[in-house]
């Protein structure tokens, strides 16, 4: 197996850009995932949202961690649990409006400073968008504006934290999913593990580095590249030791976006149409119930709606 794919973006701008390209465009075909360096965003900067994010893990989050894993029993279990993530979260929105002073416990700094952060992802999400059409033959802006709907994309950022975990055989961090949305960009943790990817039916490391940024696609670029590119299952191991911090953040279609394969990619490959066409907030809502469920069946019930409900053929927009 090769080695997990790492970009260097400061490659994009000299006479290695066609091959740092064609790394992008194979992580996207056979990987669903790559590692970001050189990115852009300032290395002093990362390591002061994840000391904030790990303060206010320990500060606001800890106590109520144990006090739910001694409620349920969790240090003692002695068969394996698959409906619970040995997990602890809460979630930031950042667009169509955000919700960031909503959110209790959190400092002043802390707040600022993930808002600067955020915008900073914004930005580079929409650059790896234009990056992936200009890979796949599509009109610069075509994967930005598939996203858009009537009120731009919806944006956000699952902050985690994977506390160690007395029986790391018998409890997930995070259960096996492909995600749901857009593309996914994720800050973690350089010095505890966890996240794995499914490859060639292996489950794959994807290496803890410091102040990367790395890269998943979801189902919907699955959807509009017509199965070109892939969301992948990927999971997170809990471990014995160590408290492995997880910034994943989230450029999702608007709620009200209509996403279908990109036509000039499905007429480009003399192809059929492979995937349906739907909201994204309807799809949102079947996989609400069905996320730790294989994808397929989700694209299938689609297609029975989309047939019953005679949408007619794919047109551009």
């Amino acid at each position: 197996m090769t080695t997990f794919p790492v970009i260097n973006m400061e490659k994009l701008n000299g006479e290695e850009r066609a091959s740092t390209m064609e790394m992008i465009n194979d992580a996207c075909e056979n990987w669903g995932f790559f590692e970001l360096v050189n990115h852009g965003i300032d290395p002093e900067f990362m390591d002061t949202v994840e000391k904030l994010t790990k303060e206010h893990y320990r500060k606001s989050m800890e106590q109520r961690f144990k006090e739910m894993v001694a409620s349920k029993g969790l240090e003692a279990v002695q068969s394996e649990i698959d409906d619970l993530d040995w997990e602890s979260t809460f979630f930031l929105r950042h667009l169509p409006v955000s919700n960031i002073y909503e959110v209790p416990d959190l400092e002043d700094e802390y707040r600022k400073v993930m808002r600067e952060f955020a915008a900073q992802l914004e930005k580079l999400a929409e650059q790896l968008l234009d990056l992936l059409c200009e890979n796949l033959g599509l009109e610069k802006g075509y994967l930005k504006k598939a996203f858009y709907g009537s009120k731009g994309p919806n944006f956000g950022t699952k902050v985690s934290n994977y506390p160690p975990c007395p029986k790391p055989d018998l409890i997930k961090g995070l259960r096996a999913h492909t995600d749901a949305g857009g593309i996914i960009l994720l800050f973690q943790d350089d010095k505890v593990s966890g996240l794995q990817l499914l490859k060639d039916g292996q489950w794959v490391d994807v290496p803890p580095m410091r102040h990367s940024i790395v890269i998943n696609l979801g189902d919907q670029l699955e959807v509009i590249t017509n199965g070109k590119y892939k969301s992948v299952l990927h999971r997170v191991i809990a471990q014995t030791d160590g408290n492995r911090m997880s910034l994943a953040s989230f450029y999702n279609p608007g709620s009200d976006a209509v996403i279908y394969p990109a036509p000039a990619l499905v007429e480009k490959e003399e192809e059929k149409y492979l995937y349906p066409k739907f909201v994204f907030d309807d799809y949102m809502k079947l996989y609400a119930g069905l996320k730790f469920q294989a994808k397929e069946p989700r694209f299938e019930a689609f297609k029975n709606i989309e047939n019953t409900a005679n949408l007619g053929p794919i047109v551009t927009a």
